[in-house]
């Protein structure tokens, strides 16, 4: 609520407010940028609704409720009390020696992972490493693979839109942290420059191919690949993630492995812990990997006051969204044209067009795309999403706010049918009414 979400929220605050000032200017830019821009937005949202349905639930203090309760249990007996008196101490001054660098190991992926030019780079760098383990076989086994990749990313990549993400998340990664999570390197270099991160992306990218001519590495890559190899050695952003690299791994991850081990056995520790002192409480089995069903039932909620949230959509909602062009919002005229002439064949209901609806099954990442079926095995809907309130389910789930978002299949199947026009496809199906209770 205070350190991770906020500081990942921030940073992506910065790429996608880069993103989508050059999605909303250049047609070429959106289109190779649409994807990138809905992944870095899926979790961004996400972490916000956590912080919020966090807050409103008041998660933290039913958790420190618990957790006096369970000190005051293990307080009054003797054998708990020696097993387990210092055990929420211990967890508490683990975790505030784990804050500094889990809140540097945020910022370091979340803002190299933006940068597609480190990505390119250490593309060709795997190249190097399979030479040095394995010679030229190493080297040719690895190409084909590396090429692929490559022009993958040349393919949806622009260098004036990369080079602006640089220097907006760079700048916060230097500014906005702690310089002892700084590399020393990156600080020298903006000291070179002026203290002016502009000035290093200049370094960087300028009149440099592998960030600024794809068609040509890729053919280099086929034609003289040594060639590439060498520009890639003697590059700057090179030296630049490979020094914030290792930097990261001295200072961060090493010290993350250890706190986080010692973190899983007092976790372990309180577990059994709790299974003992506070037995009216029922624990659920670790079910990860493994397939389950969640139920629920059909239900609005109030995220805020004043505001009421009800358990289904129309198309008259997509519609009233509608802006012509615009990237998020526009809609085909096949479309808009059958909502006009409210041609929803048998899947309508009382002259309207059902689209989704929400209950309030726990669902987590994974989970799209799950059936969701009634109480008589009917497939109702798909699941795909949580309502932006209640995406803290995984750490507090609370059934006032937590809401699952399934596609009512009514509407999937009058896009099939009346807008796509595969009816040949529902005719397979067997289509059925829910049955009634007697």
């Amino acid at each position: 609520m205070k350190v991770n979400d906020p500081v990942k929220i921030a940073i992506r605050d910065k790429a996608l407010a880069v993103i989508d000032g050059f999605m909303r200017k250049d047609e070429q830019i959106k289109i190779q940028y649409a994807a990138k821009y809905a992944g870095i937005a899926n979790s961004w949202k996400k972490w916000q609704g956590e912080v919020l349905g966090l807050t409103s639930t008041n998660a933290l203090g039913k958790k420190q409720a618990y957790e006096a309760e369970f000190q005051k249990r293990v307080n009054a007996n003797t054998q708990w009390k020696e097993a387990y008196g210092n055990l929420l101490l211990d967890l508490a001054k683990t975790y505030n020696e784990f804050e500094k660098y889990s809140l540097a190991r945020d910022f370091f992926n979340e803002t190299m992972s933006r940068i597609e030019a480190f990505a390119i780079v250490n593309q060709l760098n795997s190249l190097r490493n399979a030479k040095e383990k394995n010679g030229e076989k190493g080297f040719n086994n690895a190409l084909p693979g590396v090429k692929e990749r490559l022009a993958e990313i040349y393919k949806e990549y622009s260098p004036v839109v990369d080079k602006q993400l640089f220097i907006a998340l760079m700048d916060k990664f230097v500014k906005d942290q702690p310089n002892e999570f700084v590399a020393p390197y990156l600080l020298n270099k903006l000291k070179e420059n002026n203290n002016d991160i502009s000035k290093l992306a200049d370094e960087l990218y300028n009149n440099v191919d592998l960030f600024q001519n794809g068609n040509k590495v890729l053919q280099q890559l086929s034609s003289n690949p040594e060639v590439v190899m060498a520009a890639n050695d003697m590059n700057h952003a090179n030296q630049l993630i490979a020094e914030l690299s290792n930097y990261y791994n001295s200072t961060v991850s090493k010290n993350i492995t250890g706190l986080q081990s010692r973190i899983n056995q007092l976790n372990r520790t309180y577990m059994q812990a709790q299974m003992e002192v506070m037995k009216e409480k029922k624990f659920y089995p670790d079910a990860n990997s493994t397939l389950r069903v969640t139920y629920g039932n059909v239900k609005g909620y109030n995220p805020r006051d004043a505001v009421q949230y009800d358990y289904y959509t129309y198309l008259d909602g997509v519609m009233d969204k509608y802006k012509p062009g615009d990237y998020e919002f526009d809609l085909p005229a096949k479309l808009r044209d059958l909502y006009k002439n409210k041609d929803y064949g048998q899947y309508g209901s009382n002259g309207k067009m059902p689209v989704c609806f929400i209950a309030r099954n726990h669902t987590t990442g994974g989970n799209s795309g799950s059936p969701a079926l009634d109480a008589y095995g009917n497939l109702i809907g798909l699941n795909f999403d949580r309502v932006w309130e209640g995406t803290m389910s995984d750490i507090n789930y609370d059934p006032s706010i937590c809401r699952n978002i399934m596609v009512d299949i009514r509407y999937v199947l009058f896009i099939v049918d009346k807008y796509a026009g595969a009816g040949h496809l529902v005719k397979e199906m067997n289509l059925v009414h829910p049955k009634k209770k007697k």
